[in-house]
């Protein structure tokens, strides 16, 4: 009867966490917003969201993991801040919706004539190329090319680009200042091991002095749902220990994972399972996980309380791949999941992966997947 009684209370804790999705949209829309200019590498958009998520942490009671919140580190990054100015056919176009500049291009002040390579590549010697594209897609460098690259959206055009006049500034910042985030709540019979929830906190930042990147989906809503599971941790202490790092600078190349994975604040080898949540605001298509068929034991387990539960409609198995922060921490030997969710809006490195078109379908759902999968790795 006792143990009936338990296990009703945490279905309870459970559901009262995993329901509390006001909490989560609003640190969604707090990340997304015009103040953290998509937590980047201009008008200190990454700072500002790594001081948010320390507050968070201090306010729902983590312990640091480390001496602080923040483990620092600093890396490269090529950046733009000012000018951020095309015309073509002497139609001047919307940053971020008609046309965007390549990560690694330098800055140019230029007018001049194209000359069409082929259909869809046109160039204007010996500095600028265009691409003609169907989608626009943007990202970080950690260096600058010798030519300026400007990808032009079909749609935007009448005709096909003849002129070009362009007004473009960048600024390389060779030691970029940025930090990982990182809390713990105490396990009560086994505190030196632990199992970690992670996400990256940044985004691509502005592009020009007008055009930020909101980064709903990526990865604010991966951010949020790691808050909402400290949250339910913190009030509900396990057995183990339970980790959560936010991760800088995953988008300029997992440089921020690959940074603890060198400098880690707890032992590797303490680390039972590893947690990964990238991509997570949608669900109605099912979701993925990475490395399922590195660790098929953990994955059954994984399906086995979806299975009875059905929370989610489809769980994929990927393989082993470095698209996010797991990827460091598999290669030193600790066993890790990335978990992606599919369906809803296509929005990616791009303007419109904006809070208000993502549903969260499944935030609930997966919530409680990820606490009823922890639950068995403690066993």
């Amino acid at each position: 009867m006792k143990k009936f009684g338990f296990s009703l209370l945490l279905f309870c804790a459970i559901n009262s966490f995993a329901q509390d999705s006001t909490y989560t949209r609003g640190i969604i829309n707090t990340l997304t917003s015009k103040a953290f200019w998509g937590r980047g590498y201009t008008k200190d958009g990454m700072k500002k969201a790594g001081d948010y998520i320390a507050d968070a942490y201090q306010k729902i009671g983590l312990l640091p993991m480390g001496t602080a919140y923040k483990q620092t580190f600093s890396f490269p990054v090529n950046t733009f801040p000012g000018k951020m100015v095309v015309t073509v056919n002497g139609e001047k176009l919307i940053p971020g919706k008609d046309f965007i500049v390549n990560n690694e291009s330098p800055g140019i002040k230029q007018i001049a004539e194209l000359t069409p390579v082929d259909s869809l590549h046109f160039q204007a010697k010996p500095s600028i190329q265009v691409l003609l594209k169907d989608k626009l897609t943007w990202s970080v460098a950690t260096e600058v090319g010798d030519i300026t690259t400007i990808q032009l959206n079909k749609k935007s055009l009448n005709t096909l680009p003849k002129k070009i006049s362009v007004d473009i500034e960048n600024k390389f910042i060779p030691d970029f200042q940025a930090a990982n985030i990182c809390g713990l709540v105490k396990g009560t019979r086994y505190p030196d091991s632990l199992l970690i929830i992670t996400a990256h906190y940044d985004h691509l930042g502005g592009m020009g002095a007008t055009t930020y990147f909101p980064g709903a989906n990526d990865n604010a809503a991966g951010v949020a749902t790691l808050l909402s599971l400290a949250k339910y941790y913190a009030a509900n202490p396990q057995p183990y220990s339970i980790g959560f790092i936010c991760f800088a600078a995953e988008e300029a190349g997992l440089v921020g994972s690959g940074y603890f994975v060198e400098n880690p604040l707890v032992l590797l080898g303490n680390i039972k399972f590893l947690i990964n949540l990238d991509l997570v605001g949608t669900g109605e298509s099912g979701m993925t996980v990475v490395n399922a068929s590195v660790y098929p034991k953990a994955f059954a387990q994984l399906n086995a309380i979806n299975n009875e539960h059905h929370y989610i409609s489809k769980i994929n198995q990927r393989g082993k791949a470095a698209n996010s922060d797991h990827y460091f921490f598999t290669e030193k030997g600790v066993p890790a999941f990335f978990i992606y969710t599919q369906g809803g809006p296509s929005a990616y490195h791009d303007i419109f992966d904006k809070p208000e078109t993502l549903p969260l379908t499944k935030y609930k759902d997966l919530f409680k997947l990820i606490v009823g999968f922890n639950q068995k790795l403690m066993i």
